[in-house]
């Protein structure tokens, strides 16, 4: 059995249990299985109407909702190759990854965005709207609830990546990609939710354009759970609160938020309450150092009824949260297990099902990712470059197979991560190895590690980039609300705890932000850095001009 065919058996044994959910300012909008299998019928009976065939292209552009959940397990279910896109992706770059992979039908909703496409793209195959693939129609009264057979060679999705370096390549998984990976999803959760007698209630607010998020929701609709779906990205609080979940699936700037935005309450708190929080908290450092004397042990003891309260504000019913996408600053991790909620991390990249990694719920280290699961294998090249080999790993990218050709080396997938292992199997990402920055010097440095350092400092900074391949020393471009001064003292004490190579030595303040919008950031949020040395490479200049 597929993972496909266990879905469809998962959702005919819930048929009358609610499976997923949609939370809107006035109420939840759930379905039952039976009331998916409905849905998954009718948009199968549109594309069969449609001539659409086994092996077809079929792009799907909208934002996660029920309908959209649907409408990607039929067309699965008919053979049809997936190719899910990012709604906050512009039209130009929309367009340019389905000039790459020949849709037949676009699955667009919104109007306003299919004129936009349709302006930029006249040859734009047929773009149905979810009104007209959601349309009762009698041909699905006689379509099985089971979708056709496949292989596990049979590509079931192309998701294209972030293009942090250049254009977008359209990541192929296979059926067996995918069905590789979900019992190891599911022997996770189960480790870390035991033995239940009601389903799991799991919230989500990551578009189900990313792999990860896709794996968790082809998880979930596999086991007795109920995913309930963010509609509104400004109402996360609120609509956590009224879900209630056991556990979600989080990038780092969330839990970061998360974090910034108690540590902010706390400190307009009245000064008992903040001097408690503060002592309590250095106190928990020392205890997850080993360090801790009779007096962090005193004020550990008085912090943990605030504690408590903020864990209880935040969900009492949660038994962790999960992270992944990037890496996740050890600050961040402690903070929550500080407030008895586990924080545990997922590694991987689109090319490998979106996992490699996953922390044990009942081992896990602080800082790391967790061992390979288990049927993956992982080790570095000699530049410190994490390989990958295993089930898990892609065919290709779509239609390039010099691409293809490069991204292996003697059998191993080349994750283009730098990384370290313990003694214990567990893995750490130190950041990416063509980010890696080589001084003139022959000293070589990771940015990321040393971004993250300069961000904490600068509480009002948005992004940090570092620059200096090639030059003398290193210097930082950095946006966001601060000043001069700030930055100077900020790297000042920075400095005085760093080697001399890793210095930062100049800076600029940048006037444009770096957004998705102008091009400088992903679609999911991360660094173009060669646009941005591109777009900031007369400031550059001006930094090194002054040595």
């Amino acid at each position: 059995m597929n993972f496909l065919d266990a879905i469809f058996h998962h959702l005919r044994e819930a048929a009358d249990r609610p499976v997923l959910q949609e939370v809107h300012p006035e109420g939840v909008r759930s379905v039952t299985g039976a009331e998916l299998l409905a849905l998954v019928r009718t948009a199968r009976a549109y594309v069969r109407r449609q001539g659409v065939r086994p092996g077809d292209r079929c792009a799907l552009l909208a934002p996660n909702s029920i309908r959209w959940v649907a409408l990607d397990l039929a067309l699965m279910a008919e053979g049809i190759i997936v190719v899910p896109l990012y709604v906050r992706q512009t039209p130009a770059e929309l367009v340019h990854i389905m000039k790459d992979c020949s849709p037949v039908l676009l699955c667009c909703e919104g109007d306003e965005l299919r004129d936009r496409l349709r302006a930029l793209w006249p040859e734009a195959p047929p773009m149905p709207s979810w009104e007209e693939i959601f349309t009762p129609d009698p041909l699905s009264d006689s379509i099985p609830d089971a979708p056709i057979p496949r292989t596990d060679s049979d590509p079931v999705t192309i998701i294209y990546t972030s293009g942090t370096s250049g254009d977008p390549k359209g990541v192929v998984l296979t059926v067996g990609n995918v069905t590789f990976m979900l019992p190891h999803t599911h022997e996770r959760l189960d480790r870390l939710m035991g033995r239940r007698r009601e389903p799991e209630r799991v919230f989500h607010y990551l578009p189900f354009c990313f792999a990860g998020s896709w794996i968790l929701l082809l998880t979930c609709l596999s086991r007795s759970s109920v995913l309930a779906l963010s509609m509104d990205l400004t109402r996360l609080r609120e609509e956590m609160a009224r879900i209630r979940p056991h556990y979600f699936l989080n990038v780092p700037v969330l839990l970061e938020r998360m974090r910034a935005g108690i540590e902010e309450r706390m400190r307009h708190t009245n000064r008992l309450v903040r001097a408690l929080f503060e002592r309590g908290k250095a106190a928990w450092q020392h205890h997850f150092e080993g360090r801790a004397d009779f007096r962090d042990r005193f004020w550990l003891t008085l912090a943990r009824p605030l504690f408590r309260g903020i864990r209880q504000q935040l969900g009492p019913q949660l038994v962790a949260l999960i992270c992944g996408s990037a890496p996740l600053r050890l600050e961040t991790q402690l903070f929550f297990m500080m407030l008895d909620i586990p924080v545990l991390q997922v590694y991987g990249l689109t090319e490998t099902t979106a996992i490699c990694t996953m922390d044990d719920p009942q081992d896990f280290t602080p800082g790391r990712v967790g061992r390979a699961i288990p049927g993956v294998q992982m080790r570095l090249a000699p530049n410190g470059e994490i390989l990958v080999r295993g089930p898990n790993v892609f065919p290709g990218y779509w239609n390039r197979p010099e691409a293809t050709a490069q991204a292996f080396r003697d059998g191993w997938f080349c994750t283009g991560d730098h990384g370290e292992v313990d003694e214990t199997g567990k893995w750490s990402i130190l950041g990416r190895v063509k980010h890696l920055i080589v001084l003139s010097s022959g000293h070589n440095v990771p940015p990321e590690p040393l971004e993250d350092m300069v961000l904490r400092a600068l509480p009002g900074a948005q992004h940090v980039v570092l620059v200096g391949h090639g030059r003398p020393h290193l210097a930082a471009l950095i946006t966001g609300a601060v000043t001069a001064e700030q930055v100077e003292a900020a790297l000042e004490s920075l400095n005085a705890q760093l080697p001399h190579y890793k210095r930062i030595r100049a800076y600029a303040i940048l006037p444009e932000p770096l957004t998705i919008e102008n091009g400088l950031l992903t679609a999911n949020g991360k660094l173009r850095r060669e646009a941005i040395l591109a777009r900031f490479h007369a400031e550059i200049e001006r930094l090194y001009a002054k040595a």
